[in-house]
């Protein structure tokens, strides 16, 4: 049996510079911790356009962060993003199925050959 734990995905405003976004993501990792939980993975998923406004909003900087612990850390974290400007939106979801492994950011390759058809 597996380990459940723990991904909240967090949505900063899109208009703060790139330092504040690694401050951001630094201080929640942080929270996690002083909580007694243990950081697992944590990913910038980049700036993306959101399916509806949100504070006035058209995008956001989604942020994911996987941890586990005892639970207790969950409304730690929230309370600390709830008190945030910069946060305006975040979603904790208990999973149970084994971690998933990072995902490589895909690279532009110009010397890639192109993809041949799956019916070739």
């Amino acid at each position: 049996m597996t380990q459940p734990y723990y991904e909240t995905m967090y949505i900063l405003r899109p208009d703060i510079p790139e330092e504040e976004v690694e401050t951001h993501i630094a201080k929640y990792r942080d929270v996690i911790t002083e909580a007694g939980a243990e950081v697992l993975d944590c990913q910038m998923r980049g700036k993306r356009r959101l399916a509806y406004s949100i504070a006035k909003h058209r995008e956001g900087i989604y942020v994911q962060l996987n941890h586990n612990g005892d639970g207790q850390q969950v409304s730690v974290l929230e309370r600390a993003m709830r008190l945030s400007e910069d946060v305006i939106r975040y979603l904790t979801v208990k999973q149970d199925g084994p971690m998933p492994a990072p995902r490589a950011l895909p690279t532009v390759n110009s010397e890639a050959a192109p993809m041949e058809p799956a019916n070739a």
